[in-house]
């Protein structure tokens, strides 16, 4: 009699399988993919949920397993959950149920366990390695009391099935009729299969106990051994140690109460003959000349008492005497050296403590809908607008931000494997989105030629240099490097539209991202941003939209795709999904998370077509991964940042004044400063001195270009300096185009600028791995910052 090949579920496993669970009266059973691992029961609608959602879970060990008929059972936890699920024959129904009963009894026990355990467990352990080998030793032992705990349920599932066994077998002797004979057949042998399963699960129990006894008695014995030869090392240690620190307070007190005729001669002539003249220390002179034979080594005294403290020599010439390792010489020396009072880490250069508060935001009340209702279809940085829209920082300090979580490229730097690296790579794009959740205030718009620098070599390895290239269309050039072989660029240029209800917001332009030790060049464009409720409602931020992140030299690709939000849909709001494959095509890592909050990645182990349809009729590919892992989390912010226009602990010190900048720098623009520090009525009065100075530079710039062009190319330049004058003076009388498309980019990139404006610390080049034209970082900017020569930049605040 042939039987459905299925896993048998042995004590300790995880048991997956499919099973139908009761949804509805309309749906009714639908079939769903459940898996059994350390006590809980969790289900998805497939298999390639398993990575990232989880449809919902029962806990075991307070749950009532109840069998309805041959295929039917109930799982129930005392009200808050039940599931009606079914098999899809006797022998499946039972399987789970033998396995269900394994995970609840050993769920039960290890409840038990851990609230016996609170009350012993909480003395500290001795030391670190003591206490690790003692939770090694307490966790086997739970282990293998565990498996004998299994065996006991097995034990009592197969006198249970046994006796059921023999009840069938003498119904089938007392059987006379035909028809009822072969329905006794099918029963004993159902129950005799049950059997079988039972008996191999307690085979599998028994296997596995004797294969961890086996493993771990070798291993108890050789911890044991080594616990012993480790106490006998840590006395004879402590002894020493006892004998050098009463050594050293005798040459301690010598060395302070002697007067300097006497003292100084026995610290200068080293190996001489003990100066005599203190009776006190007669008895003792042998031990005392042992200790301080070698006195300007071992201790320091200097004349403030704070720098009262063994030095690094100290330590160390402690170590050579008492024979330690190498090991513990160097930890020591390492402790040492790590204090921030010892004479020798005083040589560091400290670091520098920046800001973590700003002042709160005021809060003005300002009618929005007066200043916006004449510049709905206009472009965003058309439209003259108040401070009050705005938070103290410019679009270059922004632009920064996104090294807020640089670590990642840190460790994308580290990677050998390329689809690795670029799962990090993956990882930085979306973290870049965090800070934005509540972000809704609008960002200075850089004057042309206003530059940014973030300088973090100290603390965390990386320089950046922002510079704002052109002011039509506005465009912010980028440049990053980090000593841990990474290199960041960028060119962003906003096209902004407002809609009435919300504000879109679509960067153009490429990121490029370089590694020094693999030359793996990566490069990825932006989402568009939405700022929704602009009229009426609270304002919230949504970013939507996909990424395709190219990997130039060896052709891998990763494809995220940002979920709009949406009332109905039952997916986590801010979603982010995405595949990693190779240029083949094959996918090797599946992403997801949320780009406010974390992203993790699962490696595929098996993709193939299958599952629920998509939304175009399309099937999609179901992945079978592995357990996902933890690529980045968003670190929290601030405390009181709803007042402080929540900004992270990065863009809190972004604005802090800081010596030695550009005088371009955005942190020397006044209305920026005003703002920050609640003077927003003069912010605004500044900011429009600001722009009408910025009109008059270009107007006095764009002369200068007619006056060198040529006849023909005079009438072919359009004056858009006074197209801005006029916006400023009259924005509903201008109809301006608002769509930056690739047509009018290109024109702009291709022809130059129209006044001539070269920027100072970029150059516009074609990328090599694109083709597009960008800008690039020249250099000579740290330079200039080292010598303090600011003589070339323009005069722009």
């Amino acid at each position: 009699m042939s039987e459905p090949k299925a896993p048998i579920p042995a004590p300790g496993d995880t048991y997956k399988g499919w099973l139908f669970k009761w949804t509805n009266y309309i749906k009714g059973y639908q079939r769903r993919w459940f898996v059994l691992s350390n006590g809980l029961l969790s289900y998805y609608r497939t298999q390639a949920e398993m990575g990232h959602t989880c449809r919902g879970t029962i806990n075991l060990a307070t749950a009532n397993i109840a069998v309805e008929d041959s295929c039917n059972f109930v799982i129930s936890n005392g009200g808050t959950q039940t599931y009606h699920l079914k098999a899809s024959s006797e022998v499946e129904r039972q399987r789970w149920i033998t396995a269900l009963e394994l995970a609840k009894a050993k769920a039960f026990r290890m409840q038990a366990e851990s609230d016996d355990s609170g009350d012993e467990s909480s003395p500290p352990a001795a030391g670190q390695g003591g206490g690790s080998r003692n939770s090694e030793v307490q966790s086997t032992l739970r282990t293998l009391g565990s498996k004998v705990e299994d065996l006991s349920t097995c034990n009592d599932l197969i006198a249970k099935h046994g006796s059921a066994l023999q009840r069938s077998l003498s119904e089938l002797e007392g059987v006379r009729l035909e028809g009822q004979t072969s329905e006794k057949i099918r029963q004993v042998t159902e129950r005799a299969t049950l059997f079988r399963i039972t008996s191999n699960a307690m085979i599998n129990a028994c296997r596995d106990f004797l294969s961890l006894a086996q493993a771990h008695s070798k291993r108890w014995q050789k911890a044991l051994q080594a616990e012993r030869e480790q106490r006998v090392r840590l006395e004879e240690t402590l002894e020493q140690l006892a004998k050098q620190h009463n050594h050293l307070e005798r040459a301690f007190r010598g060395a302070t109460v002697l007067p300097p005729s006497q003292s100084n001669p026995a610290i200068d002539n080293k190996g001489s003959a003990p100066v005599k003249g203190d009776a006190s220390d007669e008895d003792d002179e042998n031990e005392f000349f042992d200790a301080c034979e070698d006195v300007q080594e071992f201790i320091t005294v200097p004349a403030d008492p704070k720098y009262h403290r063994r030095s690094g020599s100290n330590v160390s010439g402690i170590s050579s005497e008492m024979g330690m390792d190498d090991g513990t010489a160097s930890l020591d020396e390492q402790s040492v050296a790590s204090n921030p009072e010892s004479p020798q880490s005083q040589e560091v250069v400290p670091m520098r403590k920046r800001r973590t508060r700003i002042p709160d935001k005021p809060n003005y009340s300002l009618n929005l809908w007066s200043i916006m209702k004449n510049c709905i279809g206009k472009e965003l940085s058309k439209i003259p607008m108040p401070v009050n829209f705005n938070e103290p920082l410019s679009m270059l300090q922004r632009l920064s931000e996104d090294l807020e979580y640089y670590e990642l490229l840190d460790r994308a730097a580290k990677c050998h494997n390329s689809l690795e690296q670029m799962c990090y790579v993956a990882a930085f794009t979306v973290s870049s989105y965090s800070t934005t959740v509540h972000r809704t205030g609008k960002p200075f718009n850089p004057l042309l030629g206003e530059t940014f620098e973030l300088d973090r070599a100290q603390e965390s390895g990386y320089r950046s240099l922002c510079e704002q290239v052109s002011h039509h269309p506005p465009a912010a050039a980028h440049h990053a490097i980090s000593e841990r072989g990474w290199t960041l660029r960028q060119e962003i240029a906003l096209a902004s539209k407002f809609r009435g209800k919300y504000l879109s917001i679509m960067p153009l332009g490429s990121i490029h991202c370089i590694f020094e030790k693999s030359n793996n060049h990566y490069s990825w464009k932006k989402v568009t941003t939405t700022v929704h409720n602009i009229i009426v409602g609270k304002l919230w931020i949504d970013q939507s939209g996909e990424i395709d992140i190219v990997n130039h030299r060896t052709g891998d690709r990763c494809h995220l795709k940002f979920a709009p939000y949406s009332y109905f849909s039952r997916d986590v709001a801010r979603k982010v999904t995405g595949v990693v494959t190779d240029k083949e095509g094959k996918a090797h890592y599946v992403l997801s998370g949320t780009w406010d909050e974390k992203m993790e990645y699962s490696r595929v182990m098996q993709s193939s077509r299958g599952g629920e349809n998509g939304a175009e009729g399309r099937q999609k590919t179901v992945y079978q991964t592995l357990k996902a892992k933890e690529l980045w989390k968003k670190t929290p912010l601030p405390d009181g940042a709803e007042n402080m226009y929540y900004f992270s602990t990065l863009a809190l010190t972004l604005n802090e004044p800081e010596e030695g900048v550009a005088p371009t720098d955005s942190r020397r623009r006044p209305d920026q400063r005003l703002m920050e520090q609640g003077r927003w009525e003069e912010a605004n009065a500044e900011k429009q001195r600001l722009e009408e100075k910025q009109r008059t530079v270009r107007r006095e710039r764009e002369r200068e270009a007619n006056r060198s062009a040529s006849p023909s190319e005079e009438g072919k330049e359009p004056a858009d300096g006074a197209e801005e004058v006029e916006i400023a003076s009259e924005p509903s009388e201008t109809n301006y185009k608002t769509d930056m498309d690739e047509t009018s980019s290109d024109l702009s990139l291709s022809s130059g600028h129209q006044d001539n404006y070269k920027a100072m610390w970029f150059e516009r080049r074609v990328d090599p791995a694109t083709g597009e034209p960008t800008h690039i970082y020249t250099g000579g900017y740290w330079e200039a910052k080292e010598q303090g020569n600011w003589d070339s930049c323009p005069d722009i605040f």
